[in-house]
């Protein structure tokens, strides 16, 4: 026991260690069998642990048993079961990662205080351009998430195709987009006004034909449209915008391509995905969220962006207070490229893991989700009573009880979710309630999916079915 109780004995930290690894090992190993939400209680115990801080600390095992019970009692984002949303898998291999980056403590947004870790994330963020065909001079930041990436994007559009007075700027997203964009927009400082929402196709994708007379609209009318933002997999369905199409539009009118992969980029990895995004490539900006098609825990973003330059003139500004510190050289300084200065290093949790198990290990596991989401579609196609408005693009299966009112389709979804094997949510599409099953997780596998093609007939059998009216 030191005489600073801040700064723990070797064996008090190894003591710890081997609790919280054990525990880990542990959980991981048991999600196969934890159910897929186990919630019952939960607001309950939460409120128990409602306390301020002690002024005398306690005992870590104390502690951690406050921590493995507040854990447990959550939906099982981790699991094999859990299918709503856009999952995040959670590979041990980048929790370590953080964990040793943390415990170093770098500070990365420097590149002259630990150059050797700006290296890592640097080449990361190499790789995420050479995975879409940019050249040398584009640049990137890794982010806690698509938000702030697609924020990021936003600015550097904004700035890039209206400079400082842009009141009258117009931008253009799909109906299917992420909630994420507009809200950038509007903290960009954007009215909201200046989003058009372009009319997708009966597959719900953006209409290229659609936005190029919106364009011509409202520059008719004296806007000036600037940005337009396709996705590579919208959240509802997985629908794929058509790349080339709105890349011909952005080009011959002079707006920046900002495409939203946050959830289906990284199926480029595979065949199937570089076919269906052909033209991704011709993008000025693109979101990509390890967290999501890289299985990593929650938190790590990115953007990369075609021209790097104005990356960093749309972010930064000067410190006097940081002239002491080396200007970007052939490393960079990510503070200019970024709102964040003080943030942790996150490259390691990337890096990490794709060295260790190997690129291929990630588009394998990438090729197998498409793979089941194809089986789910085809098996649920067998169902009579099941209506399957649109068929996978990527991840996602979209579907509902054919015929039935909305509360009939709520009724169904939670029966589905009622074993606890499994966890599918819903949206709303063309005013319609519909259920999805998003199907991201490295640790979903055939035998859960085939678990919840069974689990789907049996709540049709007890599903209440009356035809909508009107």
């Amino acid at each position: 026991m030191t005489g600073y109780p801040l700064d723990p004995s070797p064996e008090q930290m190894r003591a710890m260690g081997r609790s919280a690894v054990d525990y880990v090992i542990d959980f991981i190993h048991g999600l196969s069998d934890a159910p897929a939400r186990n919630v019952d209680g939960a607001l309950e115990a939460a409120l128990r642990l409602k306390a301020s801080p002690p002024e005398d600390g306690g005992s870590f095992d104390e502690v951690f048993e406050q921590f493995r019970d507040a854990a447990a009692r959550a939906y099982e984002t981790c699991g094999p079961g859990y299918l709503p949303y856009v999952p995040g898998g959670g590979l041990y291999a980048s929790a370590l990662g953080q964990f040793l980056a943390m415990s170093v403590n770098r500070f990365p947004n420097l590149w002259e205080v630990a150059p050797g870790l700006v290296q890592i994330e640097q080449n990361v963020i190499r790789w995420l351009c050479d995975l879409f065909g940019y050249p040398d001079e584009a640049r990137g930041i890794l982010t806690t998430g698509g938000s702030i990436a697609n924020l990021s994007a936003v600015v550097t559009a904004r700035h890039v195709k209206l400079g400082e007075d842009f009141g009258d700027g117009r931008y253009y997203v799909s109906e299917q987009a992420h909630a994420s964009v507009p809200k950038a927009a509007a903290i960009a400082g954007m009215p909201r006004r200046a989003m058009r929402l372009v009319p997708v196709d009966p597959e719900l994708r953006m209409d290229a034909e659609a936005l190029k007379s919106m364009v011509a609209e409202d520059r008719a009318a004296g806007h000036r449209p600037f940005l337009v933002v396709p996705a590579a997999g919208t959240t509802n369905t997985g629908a794929i915008d058509p790349m080339d199409a709105v890349a011909d539009v952005a080009e011959a009118e002079d707006l920046w391509m900002h495409v939203d992969a946050a959830y289906g980029g990284f199926f480029h990895l595979t065949e199937r995905g570089r076919e269906r995004f052909r033209g991704i490539e011709r993008a000025d900006s693109i979101t990509l969220d390890p967290h999501k098609g890289m299985f990593l825990p929650y938190g790590t973003g990115s953007l990369v962006v075609r021209d790097g330059a104005a990356l960093r003139d749309a972010h930064y500004v000067g410190a006097e207070y940081l002239q002491d510190r080396a200007p970007e050289a052939e490393l960079p300084n990510w503070n200019e490229y970024s709102p964040e200065l003080s943030r942790d290093h996150r490259g390691f949790r990337v890096w990490l893991p794709l060295v260790l198990h190997g690129v291929g290990a990630f588009r394998r596991a990438l090729d197998e989700k498409l793979d089941l989401a194809e089986h789910l579609y085809a098996a649920l196609a067998e169902i009579p009573e099941i209506e399957l408005p649109w068929a996978p693009q990527l991840s996602v299966v979209p579907f509902r009880l054919a015929g039935a009112t909305d509360d009939a389709d709520r009724a169904f979804l939670a029966r589905i979710n009622d074993p606890r094997r499994v966890y599918l949510s819903s949206t709303t599409i063309e005013g319609r309630h519909v259920i999805r099953a998003c199907i991201v997780s490295h640790r979903t596998h055939r035998d859960r999916i085939d678990e919840a093609i069974e689990i789907i007939r049996g709540a049709v059998r007890g599903a209440d079915i009356r035809p909508q009216t009107g």
